[in-house]
């Protein structure tokens, strides 16, 4: 590529895909340049990183079909879990049927994306969504009624909330079996695996992450914009020194709680 300086191939090699990068490196060849030199590995690993991210995809998308392929099933909808875990908060699930259009790029399980990159899918999510919702079960609730009835109750409230919008062939769960629908069908490490579930995973986790840092403002000394309500460190020490709020899951708490200050 005579008479071209190494910041112009640069900026070519940056802007290539695979077919054209093929080209250029048959063109560069000969370009002993340093600068030159490490350009190409660099469009190298850049091309064999997308390549491989589209590749993830397809399996993400494609499992799903074949699911749905081997149901009959036409309408699949995806649901996960959030927060069952934590000393404060909610319990919350989100529930997702995908539209036709391409696949979202980046999707992947929640706690795979840092949280810029979850904001940036959980966008694309609700905008290509046919239908998307997310359902909470409350602290007071959990305390009286166990984790396990709660997540039928926030599983049911979420199928439900997208039915209102469209019709629901099969029910892919992430985890263990519910038996909550006749259309159920449970996959292990379904966030990882399966499309729908990821994005219900993607906007349960963003939704509620919300509402925590919401939380902190009203019950500050908590850290819940940090921790989610999940039980860091400072969280336990500010429990025992401050005692329960209202978002607390009392029955989460009994190591370590003192009498309520609200």
């Amino acid at each position: 590529m005579p008479g071209q300086t190494v910041a112009d191939i640069r900026e070519r090699l940056k802007a290539a895909d695979e077919q054209e990068l093929a080209v250029l490196e048959r063109a560069l060849a000969a370009d002993g340049r340093k600068g030159v030199r490490t350009a190409v590995e660099a469009a190298r690993r850049r091309v064999a990183a997308e390549a491989a991210e589209r590749e993830r995809l397809e399996g993400l998308y494609g499992f799903e079909r074949a699911l749905a392929d081997a149901r009959g099933a036409a309408v699949v909808a995806g649901l996960d879990e959030v927060g069952r875990g934590p000393l404060a908060g909610p319990l919350a699930v989100g529930a997702v049927v995908l539209g036709p259009g391409e696949p979202i790029r980046g999707l992947n399980d929640s706690k795979q994306l840092r949280p810029e990159a979850r904001e940036e899918v959980a966008a694309a999510v609700r905008e290509q969504a046919l239908a998307w919702a997310v359902r909470y079960v409350e602290p007071a609730e959990i305390d009286a009624a166990g984790m396990t009835a709660c997540l039928v109750t926030a599983f049911r409230r979420a199928l439900a909330a997208v039915e209102e919008a469209v019709g629901v062939d099969l029910v892919l769960l992430d985890g263990n079996p519910l038996h909550l629908d006749s259309r159920e069908v449970n996959v292990v490490k379904g966030d990882g695996r399966c499309a729908s579930i990821a994005a219900a995973s993607v906007v349960a986790k963003v939704e509620r992450d919300r509402l925590m840092e919401a939380y902190d403002a009203e019950y500050p000394g908590y850290g819940l914009a940090e921790n989610k309500g999940y039980a860091s460190p400072a969280h336990i020490e500010a429990i025992r020194s401050r005692g329960l709020t209202p978002i607390h899951r009392a029955s989460f708490c009994t190591a370590f709680t003192q009498p309520t200050l609200f």
